[in-house]
């Protein structure tokens, strides 16, 4: 909004020049999202609290600690996150331009389907909230759309092909099949984070690495000389991400805050669906869908520890991990819950650190 508002008045006023240049307007919204988080996270957890008597419902399966340290915490804090994302991005971000607005759609969509989800958990006082099908159903719904709706913004040849790292100019043209491939990519990335968010700020933390390397690829690809340079795909209009990622990492800072152990607030699914479903639609706007597998490693990672083992105990009756998602397992071996967070971690930024290589290996 400032952009749309203030740019125009450059020729004017030299100083307001200053609202043409993404890193500029990506810092404002990093602050932005931090000062919201910070200035209205704590009377969210208390209006949270209020209404959540006895907290997030506790997994009777899950590790024997959780039932007392966890109790009574509240959920829904990703509402903290969604409310200084989307203040920042509307504040800072060009509002003319379509990927922006594809971002929030599926944003706020799958943070709605989230809060479905979470409330239901919280009426019935049970971990089971909406019925798998219908919540992957509207996921479904959500990605679609917003994949039809990237293929008429994007020009071609982008708008219906699969970019392949460390290759110059190679390009897989899906055709009609993008969209389905697209919506797995925001599908599958929303329920990655979903999965990994089982401690004090372990999903939190690898979301806001993967959001700033996101950042900074966006930048690069909407940029064409840089883009030419490094041979990457140049997207037009895309380097606009920048400050809605940008506003992303301030968001998760500020949630952290909150989050950081022992938890005041857990961001439940109106959170992990939410940012998992923004980092997917990044990456498919950017041309990184493959590159986001690598930077998100530990999402991966997660996602195939329980796919293991329910495919493990189903063919076998045999379990590979003493319990899945793959942090529980290392909880179960006797790890402190800091230990699993701050190591997952390190994890996620060497993570990162390859994915980002990709830009310079072709």
């Amino acid at each position: 909004m400032l952009y749309n508002l203030l740019a125009p008045l450059a020729i004017d006023f030299g100083p307001l020049n200053l609202f043409r240049y993404l890193t500029f307007r990506t810092g404002g919204a990093v602050m932005t999202a931090l000062l919201v988080c910070f200035l209205c996270g704590p009377a969210v957890i208390r209006w949270l609290k209020a209404r959540q008597a006895e907290g997030q419902p506790i997994r009777t399966d899950g590790p024997e600690s959780h039932l007392l340290t966890k109790k009574g915490t509240p959920t829904m804090g990703g509402f903290i996150i969604l409310l200084g994302l989307s203040v920042a991005t509307l504040l800072w971000a060009d509002l003319s331009n379509a990927y922006v607005w594809v971002v929030l759609f599926v944003t706020i969509g799958f943070g709605a389907i989230g809060f479905a989800d979470d409330y239901l958990k919280l009426t019935r006082r049970n971990h089971k909230g909406v019925p798998g099908k219908i919540r992957l159903s509207a996921e479904i719904a959500v990605a679609v759309a917003a994949a039809v709706w990237i293929m008429h913004i994007t020009k071609a040849p982008l708008d219906t092909t699969l970019a392949v790292p460390f290759f110059k100019s190679l390009l897989i043209n899906l055709g009609w099949f993008f969209p389905v491939f697209a919506a797995f990519v925001m599908v599958g990335a929303s329920n990655a984070v979903n999965l990994t968010d089982g401690l004090d700020g372990l999903a939190i933390g690898p979301v806001m690495i993967a959001a700033g390397c996101l950042a900074l690829i966006s930048y690069l690809v909407g940029n064409a000389i840089f883009a030419n340079y490094l041979q990457i795909h140049f997207v037009s209009g895309a380097g606009e991400l920048t400050v809605l990622c940008g506003a992303l990492v301030g968001a998760s800072l500020g949630f952290l805050w909150f989050n950081a152990p022992p938890a005041m607030v857990f961001m439940g699914d109106t959170g992990s669906l939410s940012v998992g479903g923004a980092l997917g639609a990044v990456s498919v706007i950017i041309k990184h869908e493959l590159v986001l597998a690598v930077i998100g490693g530990l999402f991966v990672l997660e996602t195939v520890s329980v796919i293991v083992q329910v495919v493990s105990f189903k063919l076998t009756g045999k379990r590979v991990f003493r319990m899945a998602p793959l942090h529980h397992h290392f909880e179960k071996k006797g790890w402190a819950e800091p230990t699993v967070v701050i190591r997952f971690w390190i994890i996620a930024i060497v993570l990162a650190l390859i994915g980002l290589s990709t830009l310079k290996l072709r």
